[in-house]
């Protein structure tokens, strides 16, 4: 029987600090990554595969910026979805490449548009926080709050960037389909829920979707709510850090090799974890094993394989 296991990977995995972010920057670093994924499948796992987007929004936000008022704008639901399509395609060639190449089990590799309800009432809304799209000088920024009606906030670094609100996941909407695919008994890779999916509210008369142009889900949250609807074996999450540190980049700097849930509570609670980073890693992680999730793991790209053998990455459990 087949292992399954959610795995979720940053914005890093596509594009490395630096680089522009061109189409064939993408396909190359989609390739390192995918050669990891591919050795979990070689070891028997089937894998609903999560990603970050805030790289490749940021770009298509700056393309519909530069290219108004010539053509139609994409209000934010919409530039979600793009960029699920745009990632989903380059993982897709780049994964079936590395299983013909690695020689391992080929399997089948889809991309499912995925759509997750949000709470239209959530306290979030009230407090838009995660900024997106380009940096700006306060004189272009206070410009483009007058014309666009965007909230922006000025950063550590002394620009300015547009901020909308990152509502809780509630529902996925594709779950069964994503579900069904999942447990087929020769393993579908499914990649889904790109971005933290595509924020949509369900209307509770007549049930109809609508997009929210305003908001962006975290991804980390919506891959924990993935792992925990599939009943998957393991979640494992991986970012650009090898290990979960407690005092992250402090002299007293201290990296682990595991914690429990109720450890994992009390360090989140003491603020070890920053927002928008490891906070919601941590959080998605204890989410998933408090609903009957068996294994969490978090780790670097390139320790996965290491890191599902129990050889390095932080194992949370129960």
């Amino acid at each position: 029987m087949l292992k399954k296991a959610v795995l979720a990977i940053g914005g890093n995995a596509l594009i490395e600090e630096g680089q522009k972010g061109t189409v064939e920057e993408q396909f190359e670093v989609a390739k390192r990554t995918c050669t990891h994924i591919v050795g979990m499948i070689t070891e028997g796992w089937n894998i609903a595969l999560t990603h970050g987007n805030g790289p490749q929004i940021g770009h298509i936000l700056r393309r519909v910026e530069l290219s108004s008022p010539e053509v139609y704008p994409l209000p934010l639901d919409v530039c979600g979805a793009e960029s699920q399509g745009l990632i989903g395609y380059i993982l897709q060639q780049t994964l079936n490449s590395c299983m013909i190449t690695c020689s391992c089990p080929h399997k089948k590799i889809v991309t499912v548009l995925t759509q997750v309800v949000v709470n239209e009432n959530d306290p979030a809304f009230e407090n838009p926080s995660k900024p997106i799209g380009s940096r700006y000088d306060k004189e272009t920024a206070q410009k483009l709050m007058e014309r666009e009606k965007w909230i922006m906030k000025e950063d550590a670094k002394g620009t300015w960037r547009r901020v909308v609100a990152s509502p809780e996941p509630i529902e996925i909407v594709e779950i069964d389909i994503i579900t069904k695919l999942f447990e087929d008994k020769e393993g579908v890779i499914t990649i889904c829920v790109g971005g933290g999916g595509i924020p949509v509210t369900r209307d509770k008369e007549t049930g109809l979707l609508r997009g929210v142009d305003h908001a962006v889900i975290d991804k980390d949250l919506a891959s924990g709510l993935l792992a925990q609807k599939m009943k998957a074996d393991l979640f494992l999450i991986a970012t650009n850090v090898e290990k979960v540190a407690l005092n992250f980049g402090k002299s007293n700097q201290q990296w682990l090799d595991s914690m429990n849930v109720k450890e994992a509570e009390k360090y989140l609670a003491e603020g070890h974890f920053l927002p928008g980073s490891m906070a919601p890693k941590v959080t998605a992680a204890i989410r998933y094993l408090l609903t009957g999730g068996k294994q969490v793991i978090i780790t670097s790209v390139e320790k996965i394989g290491e890191a599902i053998k129990g050889e390095t990455g932080t194992n949370i459990t129960i």
